[in-house]
């Protein structure tokens, strides 16, 4: 099994940066798709970005495209989120997610139901 532990979060103000970083534990993720998910208050869960496992292929929500970059390193075993340029619209739980089966297709790709594991979540406010 796959423990995952977020990190990085904190409250700024509109236009700073953060990054956030999410280690993987108990075995390695290398071969897993990897991906940020945020909750805002009173909102669904929605996606932010996701990497794929081989050629590192990346895909992003049009509300965080231009502005957030996911990266990963396979061998610390974690996944990074670096977001500009913040907005009081991205207050919100940042959650990292791991899916085993390393591919998805579709809506798949997107959807909270296709994570296998889930991290604990980072708490990211940003004021005006």
């Amino acid at each position: 099994q796959v423990q995952l532990v977020e990190s990085g979060g904190g409250s700024v103000q509109a236009g700073a940066s953060l990054r956030l970083s999410c280690a993987a534990s108990g075995r390695t993720v290398s071969g897993y798709s990897l991906a940020w998910f945020r909750q805002g208050p009173g909102k669904e869960r929605e996606f932010v970005a996701r990497i794929d496992p081989t050629v590192f292929t990346t895909y992003y929500a049009n509300s965080v495209k231009g502005r957030f970059t996911i990266s990963r390193d396979n061998v610390r075993n974690a996944v990074y989120l670096e977001m500009n340029s913040l907005k009081p619209e991205d207050t919100a739980v940042y959650y990292c997610a791991a899916d085993e089966s390393g591919w998805c297709q579709g809506f798949k790709c997107y959807s909270v139901d296709a994570m296998t594991y889930w991290g604990k979540g980072t708490l990211v406010t940003v004021s005006s």
